[in-house]
């Protein structure tokens, strides 16, 4: 099994617990909790794999990606007090989800013969857009248009890992720190409410 691979099961898996915990102020059943978490888990992904006319899906193409999904709905119920109880763990696993499906974005985006600008966007979108469907879903305003950073914080570490990439550093090493890097500057946004400034003055 690939570092790329074991990444990409990784970012479903926590982007499915992140979208099953997400119906924690709604009386959603045990399915609605599963539907949440898969979508979250392959939204961004299929509409990328859409815009970049890649078939079959990735999620239709691997069963082991729906059974990822699977694991991180039956986690989130198995543990969903514990979970809730955390402080921030709902944060943790959104982080890591796209922190994950950033990179893994640019470099599927790039094995199809985009340029690096396009293949930096992809990378954003796969891992933003699986949160925004959740946030649509569960009638919280999307991440997305919230002050504190989060697509920035993508597309930066997009950008690293293209600016690795052209030195040639080890393929492995570059996933690594440019991962890092994306959860670095979301959790520390977070902490000290670090925000762009706004559009309107």
């Amino acid at each position: 099994m690939t570092l790329q691979y074991s990444f990409e099961l990784l970012g479903t898996f926590f982007f499915a617990i992140s979208g099953a915990l997400a119906i924690r102020d709604h009386h959603n059943d045990l399915f609605g909790a599963s539907f949440t978490g898969f979508v979250t888990a392959i939204g961004g992904g299929t509409l990328r794999d859409i815009m970049l006319g890649s078939y079959p899906l990735v999620w239709i193409g691997d069963i082991y990606f729906l059974y990822s999904i699977l694991a991180g709905v039956l986690i989130a119920y198995l543990f969903f007090n514990f979970l809730l109880r955390l402080r921030k763990t709902f944060l943790l696993f959104d982080t890591l989800g796209i922190s994950f499906f950033t990179i893994l974005g640019v470099e599927k985006a790039l094995s199809l013969g985009v340029r690096p600008e396009i293949a930096a966007i992809m990378g954003m979108f796969s891992a933003i857009m699986g949160g925004v469907i959740r946030d649509v879903l569960t009638n919280e305003t999307p991440v997305l248009f919230r002050k504190e950073i989060y697509a920035t914080a993508c597309l930066m570490g997009a950008i690293l890992y293209l600016v690795l990439l052209n030195f040639e550093i080890s393929r492995n090493l570059n996933l690594v720190i440019s991962s890092v890097m994306i959860i670095v500057i979301r959790l520390l946004a977070v902490k000290f409410k670090l925000a762009l400034p706004g559009f309107r003055r």
